[in-house]
């Protein structure tokens, strides 16, 4: 079975868009998205653009569309659809629960709510090397002796984890995780505190807008943020796109979850290779791709391969 993942905000590079393959639905999808926005997509990839979070997120819904579309095009179907983050709208879309308009018209809100709750002084910090409880038990000394919001944010990987809060707090917690033996710490790309109970206000203005708009039950399973499990119903899609603002995001058990259910081949849309490192990392007996080190006839291929594979050859062959 084949999986396609979104990555979430942090993935970016400038011109990553540009970089899109050429492609009839990955043009259609760009077209669609500068008349829903009502200006051309393709502004919102340059280093200037990238340093607004409302950028970011449109930027990476349209890119993961546009691909997915693409690849389904060409007759790849995935079984499943999984996103990070932001990248969680993407799949919702290809598992059509959600229509892009409607996804692109949220996540617009969404982003705006972000960057003006913490328009400065927040972000994420990523901690590699050490597991869940040791990073529960640093925030806690944080949050005791320097009085600053620290937060769990995202469980990438066993040992890869992502914090969130403010700029002091993230800096008090890096230094720590280094003394307690992280191999890296560091600040992300992203200028917001995600994932975390900073965003409550936010998240509940969100639900509210996403109440009204029309959500399907998904056609295949949506691989959930905040549980990390196969989600079938549109109120369960509806949310967990709303909820991951406020909770962590448990990527890691949803790709365990993924491989337990029989995915095999897991194709990352463009931009990076964040996802599929996390799972050579975790799960090296399964395969990863990352299309913005490939390009889409490749995927076809490798897709139609590992299908052909799976169902064995046609009758007569």
């Amino acid at each position: 079975m084949i999986a396609l993942l979104f990555p979430g905000q942090g993935a970016q590079s400038p011109g990553f868009l540009h970089h899109l393959p050429q492609h009839a639905a990955v043009a259609a999808t760009l077209a669609e998205a500068s008349d829903v926005l009502g200006s051309d997509v393709l502004q919102l990839d340059s280093a200037a653009s990238l340093q607004s979070t409302v950028a970011v997120q449109l930027s990476l819904l349209t890119a993961g569309v546009a691909v997915a579309r693409a690849l389904q095009a060409e007759g790849v179907e995935p079984d499943f659809a999984a996103g990070l983050s932001i990248g969680a709208f993407a799949a919702a879309v290809i598992c059509d629960a959600l229509d892009f308009d409607a996804a692109l018209r949220l996540v617009r809100q969404r982003a705006q709510l972000m960057e003006a709750a913490y328009p400065t002084g927040y972000g994420l910090a990523a901690l590699v090397g050490l597991n869940e409880l040791q990073v529960g038990a640093l925030l806690e000394r944080v949050q005791s002796l320097h009085h600053e919001s620290v937060y769990l944010a995202n469980l990438n990987g066993a040992r890869q984890i992502v914090v969130a809060g403010s700029d002091a707090g993230l800096a008090h917690l890096m230094a720590l995780a280094q003394q307690a033996g992280a191999r890296r710490a560091e600040r992300l790309a992203v200028s917001v505190p995600s994932h975390c109970e900073l965003l409550a206000d936010a998240a509940q203005q969100l639900s509210t807008s996403a109440a009204a708009l029309q959500f399907r039950r998904p056609r295949i399973p949506y691989i959930g943020n905040r549980r990390g499990r196969a989600l079938r119903s549109a109120d369960a899609v509806r949310d967990d796109l709303v909820e991951n603002l406020r909770y962590p995001v448990r990527w890691h058990d949803s790709m365990r979850l993924l491989a337990e259910l029989g995915v095999s081949l897991f194709i990352e849309a463009p931009p990076g290779q964040v996802l599929s490192g996390l799972l050579h990392e975790a799960l090296p007996e399964v395969r990863a791709l990352a299309m913005a080190q490939s390009d889409l006839p490749h995927a076809v291929s490798l897709a139609r391969r590992h299908q052909a594979d799976i169902t064995g050859p046609a009758p007569g062959a």
